[in-house]
């Protein structure tokens, strides 16, 4: 089955301000609680989307625009000029911190992932430049 992502940012879990903690290699998604796994999925287009990240869910359902304030053309070339951004920063790792971008996402132009997924993945990278003080694109990130 193919994948956007196999596992969509891992290992943003721990990043914290004035907090040291260890990150072990034994962390699975079972030690995750499940408020901080937003999951995608749609068999017919075999597609995956598996965002982990501690608050995400929160923020996307307290602070996002809602469902639906967004048309799905506008997320989708805001995510692809993102997604652009972030694979290049996940094969730069000795510029940018590669605890923030592990894996790289496979998002095809021209492919329809549906609302959801694009309404999910834009949310994702507003949360992520604002939360981690980031800049993906020339849009400055706002809510």
């Amino acid at each position: 089955m193919k994948r956007i992502t196999q596992i969509f940012i891992l290992a943003l879990l721990l990043v914290s301000c004035g907090s040291s903690q260890s990150i072990t290699e034994n962390n699975t998604q079972a030690d995750i609680p499940e408020e901080d796994i937003v999951r995608i999925a749609n068999d017919d287009l075999e597609y995956e989307i598996t965002i982990i990240e501690p608050g995400f869910n929160t923020w996307l359902a307290s602070i996002a625009r809602p469902e639906g304030y967004y048309s799905q053309s506008y997320m989708e070339a805001r995510n692809r000029a993102m997604v652009v951004n972030w694979n290049n920063r996940v094969l730069q790792p000795q510029q940018y911190d590669p605890n923030l971008y592990e894996l790289q996402i496979d998002y095809k132009h021209g492919v329809d992932y549906g609302y959801d997924v694009n309404y999910k993945l834009y949310n994702y990278f507003i949360y992520f430049q604002l939360t981690y003080k980031q800049q993906l694109s020339s849009f400055v990130p706002r809510i």
